[in-house]
């Protein structure tokens, strides 16, 4: 798994967010890889139309109707988002909305990414069988200093831990992954994939790093 979380970068406003799009599907067709995409909030039905995963990045655990300015689990799976982003390090959200979320999303038969912060969490949130567990330290994200050279040992602790709750969860890892030896070393640690943000959106060259990122992750 190959997520690209957008989060509200200049660089894919507007049309800008079908241009990547549109080279992501073409390098996971290319590869045979599982890619998805999480454009901000008010894009995601921009990008409807690709054969991506479109996950959204923050949902709330808020009820179906006179709930208003709440992205609902429910109404976004209505307009063809396959997943979201839970609990990222810039959206944190409580240890109930968590578990709530999840089980909603579960039953909409939608893919559940929960972020956690450290190799406890990672063993908490995976007794409730996400898709994956996506470890990524806060003070990493965005450095380009990735996890995978800076803090190996919390991919190989996290992967044990989601391992240790006996179930279909995964792990991916992000925070700091710029280059494709970056991916490499992750995947080499045990990670099924990773979720990238500005080491993608902010490329210069979105053909060349998609690509090399998908090439690592094979």
């Amino acid at each position: 798994m190959f997520i690209i979380n957008c989060k509200n970068y200049n660089e894919i406003s507007g049309e800008k967010i079908n241009k990547l799009s549109q080279i992501a599907e073409k390098i996971s067709k290319k590869y045979k890889i599982q890619i998805a995409i999480a454009p901000p909030h008010h894009l995601l039905a921009s990008i409807k139309k690709s054969k991506l995963l479109v996950f959204a990045q923050h949902l709330d655990d808020a009820k179906i109707g006179s709930t208003t300015g709440y992205m609902i689990p429910e109404i976004v799976k209505k307009s063809k988002v396959n997943g979201a982003l839970i609990n990222h390090s810039e959206h944190r959200i409580s240890s109930k909305e968590i578990i709530n979320l999840v089980k909603r999303l579960k039953k909409l038969k939608m893919k559940t990414v929960v972020c956690v912060k450290n190799v406890r969490e990672a063993e908490k949130y995976a007794k409730l069988n996400p898709t994956y567990i996506a470890i990524e330290p806060p003070e990493l994200i965005g450095t380009g200093r990735a996890i995978s050279n800076e803090r190996p040992e919390l991919i190989t602790k996290s992967l044990l831990a989601v391992k240790k709750a006996r179930n279909s969860t995964k792990l991916l890892c992000g925070a700091g992954i710029v280059t494709s030896d970056d991916v490499e070393r992750a995947i080499e640690l045990g990670s099924h994939g990773i979720l990238v943000a500005s080491g993608i959106v902010k490329s210069r060259n979105w053909n060349k790093d998609i690509e090399g990122f998908a090439k690592a992750i094979l």
